[in-house]
């Protein structure tokens, strides 16, 4: 008998082009219902965004798992996270990683995030509060960046602290009434380029 989590994996991820083995078996292994309020857990494994607190949400489980597959995260990387909601794709990650670091500007999510990856034993995660257009400069550089808020422009601060060949991944604001343009953005020295994916509705990246 499948898990919903497996099931997740066969019928919506894998024939909507995740392939990288390491991103569907962290899929599989992160339970996604636990960084959901009960009463939304039977939802846990639905092919959408779910809400969560302060008008968050927590973003459909393709979603995540092609961001976390176009970054091309490796073992020995470490990486950053913009907008930690749940701290659902932070665990994602986590399995990918030797370690994240990931930012909320709220902090009642901040902590309730924290609570629950620290009691799933998500170790290698830590959590804190701030401004994610800023990054988290006390961890950088990072080697995988993921931002799980749309950006009118690509924060400055988020370039400087990619590796040489780090990446990152972004929803960028292309006009108002449209989709923004989901973007992996790569570093070799001083240029960096950009390759777009596909459309996505993220809430707004806030600054300051």
């Amino acid at each position: 008998m499948s898990t919903p989590a497996q099931r997740m994996v066969i019928e919506q991820l894998r024939p909507h082009g995740v392939t990288d083995e390491r991103v569907l078996e962290a899929m599989t292994s992160v339970p996604r219902e636990e960084f959901l309020a009960p009463r939304m857990r039977r939802h846990a494994y639905e092919d959408r965004a779910l809400a969560i607190e302060c008008g968050q949400t927590i973003s459909q489980p393709l979603v995540v798992a092609l961001m976390a597959q176009a970054a091309a995260p490796q073992p020995e990387d470490v990486a950053l996270e913009v907008g930690t909601g749940s701290g659902y794709a932070a665990a994602v990650l986590s399995r990918l990683c030797r370690k994240v670091m990931t930012i909320e500007r709220e902090p009642a999510l901040a902590e309730h995030a924290a609570e629950t990856l620290r009691r799933l034993g998500f170790d290698n995660v830590e959590v804190a509060v701030g401004d994610g257009s800023q990054g988290w400069p006390p961890e950088a550089p990072y080697n995988v960046i993921l931002v799980a808020a749309a950006a009118r422009a690509v924060p400055p601060a988020l370039i400087e602290q990619l590796t040489d060949a780090g990446r990152m991944v972004i929803p960028v604001s292309v006009g108002p009434d449209q989709p923004q343009d989901l973007r992996v953005y790569l570093r070799r020295g001083a240029e960096v380029s950009y390759r777009s994916m596909f459309p996505v509705l993220f809430v707004p990246l806030r600054t300051g």
